[in-house]
């Protein structure tokens, strides 16, 4: 390796020992290594043997090809971390931002392996200057999808369908996403509710869907703060269009109890149920003040829809066809078991649980 690439390596070393909040001397205990070779691997002037990284990898929780390869270019814009970053936001944000480059880099794996090939990335044509046209967009994707104004019943293929790849990961945070020339990425923190992990999930669509300012010239003269109020309202009307809203208020009465149902059959959030609903017009500031003070038990959700399961981004925590090209590269030869159950994050958590290789069904 070169110098510059140890310089690098040691960069990730201590943004990640920043990121779980260890000081060098607290590493060095970890790793049986002393302070001062700690601080000469961080500087890049001290070259680690692959026992002695992988020790360090063990000890900050991080895969060891988060240290041997940088990030795909588009994820630059990410900010390092620093001696003094306490915002716990902000070191959440880092590791979801390696475990996406981790998972960029598994699918590229099985791209390299011809098991994967991603659908065509889907990106609205027309311009989104603020909330309405993000809204806008949202309709026109369900359009091309044929959803009609039904409720999504699995994010994760839908996204698939766009060109996008979501990995469920167990970790603080909400979500990332990035788009990596022809692949498109995302992860979304298994942490939170339900309703809140679609929100994300459909949030970090609306990122590949309408491009955001790492990836296309989409309102550039917007600030951060309003491009996200673009997002956020693109995967609010994805989620729970306003037509059905106005639908349902027209057979039943604009109340609490209809609300309550909308949420549970589209799996919103209340909050962005309320949001819709003001959207629609089907409710008065007031009214949504009101009902945003009492927000519905879980016993009240799952009444609503006769106590019937809705499950979305829990147990399945990779796409469809990723598992399946994980299981057909396992069958094979391609990759070992431990890495087929790797590539399977947990999905999968026994080798006896992996199909028979092809040379074993052939064996006698």
């Amino acid at each position: 390796m070169s110098t510059l690439d140890w310089n690098e390596i040691g960069q990730r070393v201590r943004e990640a020992r920043l990121a779980v909040k260890l000081s060098q001397e607290q590493l060095a205990q970890r790793t049986d290594l002393d302070r001062t070779m700690i601080s000469k691997i961080e500087a890049g002037s001290r070259r680690l043997d692959a026992l002695e990284l992988a020790r360090v990898a063990r000890a900050l929780d991080m895969p060891l090809g988060h240290f041997l390869h940088a990030p795909p270019a588009v994820m630059s814009h990410r900010a390092p971390l620093a001696e003094d970053t306490t915002a716990e936001a902000t070191q959440a944000s880092y590791r979801i931002d390696s475990a996406l480059a981790m998972w960029i880099r598994e699918i590229r794996l099985l791209m390299s392996l011809n098991m994967l090939q991603p659908n065509p990335i889907k990106q609205y044509p027309h311009k989104v200057d603020g909330p309405h046209a993000a809204a806008a967009a949202a309709r026109w994707l369900r359009a091309q999808l044929n959803l009609g104004t039904g409720a999504i019943e699995s994010m994760a293929g839908l996204c698939e369908r766009c060109g996008q790849y979501v990995l469920v990961i167990d970790l603080p945070g909400d979500g990332a996403s990035a788009v990596d020339d022809d692949v498109a990425a995302a992860v979304v923190s298994l942490k939170g509710d339900p309703g809140r992990r679609r929100s994300t999930a459909a949030h970090e669509l609306g990122h590949l869907i309408l491009g955001d300012e790492y990836s296309t010239d989409i309102a550039v003269s917007a600030s951060r703060a309003e491009r996200e109020n673009m997002v956020d309202a693109f995967a609010a009307e994805l989620l729970l269009p306003a037509e059905a809203i106005v639908r349902a208020v027209s057979t039943e009465s604009a109340n609490r109890s209809t609300f309550v149902r909308l949420a549970a059959v589209y799996r919103t959030s209340w909050s962005m149920t309320l949001r819709q609903a003001r959207a629609a017009e089907a409710m008065t500031p007031h009214e949504e003040k009101k009902l945003r003070a009492c927000p519905p038990t879980f016993a009240e959700f799952r009444d609503s829809v006769g106590w019937t399961p809705q499950p979305d981004l829990d147990s399945i925590r990779v796409p469809p066809s990723v598992a399946h090209a994980v299981m057909t590269a396992y069958r094979h030869g391609h990759i070992t078991s431990d890495r087929a159950l790797e590539l399977m994050h947990g999905q999968l958590g026994d080798p006896a649980d992996l199909p028979p290789r092809l040379d074993e069904d052939e064996a006698p």
